[in-house]
This record gives C-alpha cells, structure tokens and sequence, in this order.
C-alpha cells in the first residue's frame, strides 16, 4: 500500500508492506490525503494504536480521503487484514 501526504498521489508517498501503530512516527504526518492500495486490505484507524474510527480499505486507488468514508484526511495507525 502507498499513502501520499496530498490529494490525486501528490506529495511524499511511502510504501508500507507492514502494520503501522503510528503514522507519523513513521511518514512523520498526520494525515494521509490519498492512497492507492494494491494488494490486500487494510483497516485505517483515527488514532494511533489501532483505536477510534475504522476504514475499510480494498484494493483500489483512493485520490482523496472522502473515498474511503473519511471525515477528515487525519490516520493515526493502519494495519493489514489477515483472516476474513
């Protein structure tokens, strides 16, 4: 999965394979404005830590943060499916 600091893939983008407990210890923002996720699916979380508002993520491109549900482009932690 890669996240973008901006909207439409803009800004710095990182690549995550892996759980993320803390966004921005690791991509050092709080919010993640677009996403496009290639394989698996992934859970967004509101807060650090796995907690507080979840989004469920498909595979797809998601070019701002309103296409996946979101209220606001701030993610505090992520991490992949495992068991369905």
């Amino acid at each position: 999965m890669r996240i973008y600091e901006r909207p439409d893939f803009g800004g710095q983008m990182m690549e995550f394979m892996d759980d993320c407990p803390s966004v921005y210890d690791r991509f050092r923002y709080r919010d993640i404005h677009s996403c496009h996720v290639m394989d698996g699916y992934w859970i967004f979380y509101e807060h650090p830590n796995y907690r507080g508002r979840q989004y469920f993520m498909r595979p797809g491109e998601y070019r701002r943060y309103s296409d996946w549900g979101g209220y606001s482009s701030t993610i505090g932690s992520f991490r992949r499916m495992r068991d369905f």
